[in-house]
């Protein structure tokens, strides 16, 4: 009975979880409960009793309006406490400044979290016409964006695969995109040597990217260059791909391993 208890708290917390990721995914415009049901693949009754467990603890906000979800007030409390403990924002950041300068255009610092990537940093370049395609603490699946299949990029195929089919539900929502899409962006991906979202998510940018991969070699994050695609023509996306990778170049020895199941 004991044992029975305790798996169902551990099924408990892992549900919850996940309904705090898919609710972080689309926070900008918030979730309802048809489609957290859906892409948990929980019954409704179940998402409800876990959306008001976790709004009673102020993990979750329900807007009376709309009634979608977002992230509550102590996630944001949370992650003020933690943030002190992570330092990979810290450590790439000049890199990023460095690359911004030189290219005068956008550059992104993603960071994988389970089958996710998220925007952990950002800085603009002096180019007028920016390409804000992406905001600091978005999460997107993996996959999707320069960054989301740079992280997956050099993992083996079997790998990719298992985790884009994972996001299936979920890659709708970017323009469209099916698992066979990104897995042939995926293959692209090996064939140039670098990570390439033309269009894919947003109109009129392009955007390029690379792995950042610790010590034990496995891909943690991911820096990439935004613009306006007149300006990411053949030579420049090259360009932009090899200053990416003398910069990774000088990175990776000082990255550590994160935890992503």
């Amino acid at each position: 009975m004991e044992k029975e208890k305790a798996g169902g708290g551990t099924q408990s917390i892992e549900r919850a979880a996940q309904v705090l990721r898919l609710i972080a995914s689309r926070n900008s415009v918030g979730q309802r409960l048809v489609d957290i049901s859906k892409q948990a693949k929980l019954e409704r009754p179940t998402a409800h009793r876990i959306l008001k467990c976790l709004a009673s603890e102020g993990l979750v906000k329900q807007d009376p309006e709309t009634r979608r979800y977002f992230l509550g007030h102590l996630i944001f409390e949370l992650g003020l406490a933690a943030a002190s403990s992570f330092n990979l924002r810290d450590i790439c950041h000049p890199s990023l400044l460095r690359l911004a300068e030189i290219s005068g255009d956008t550059v992104f610092l993603t960071i994988r979290s389970g089958a996710d990537s998220v925007c952990i940093d950002r800085v603009e370049g002096k180019f007028p016409i920016k390409t804000f395609t992406l905001d600091v603490g978005t999460r997107r699946p993996l996959g999707v964006g320069a960054g989301g299949l740079a992280l997956l990029m050099k993992l083996p195929s079997e790998t990719q695969l298992a985790i884009v089919s994972a996001n299936a539900l979920r890659l709708g929502a970017y323009n469209n995109l099916t698992v066979p899409a990104v897995m042939k962006l995926l293959k692209r991906s090996r064939e140039l040597g670098f990570a390439l979202n033309d269009a894919q998510v947003t109109p009129g940018s392009t955007s390029l990217g690379l792995p950042i991969r610790s010590r034990s070699g496995e891909p943690v994050l991911a820096i990439s260059i935004g613009a306006i695609s007149s300006r990411m023509t053949k030579e420049r996306k090259k360009e932009l791909a090899s200053l990416i990778r003398a910069e990774i170049d000088n990175l990776e020895p000082y990255i550590e391993d994160t935890a992503h199941p």
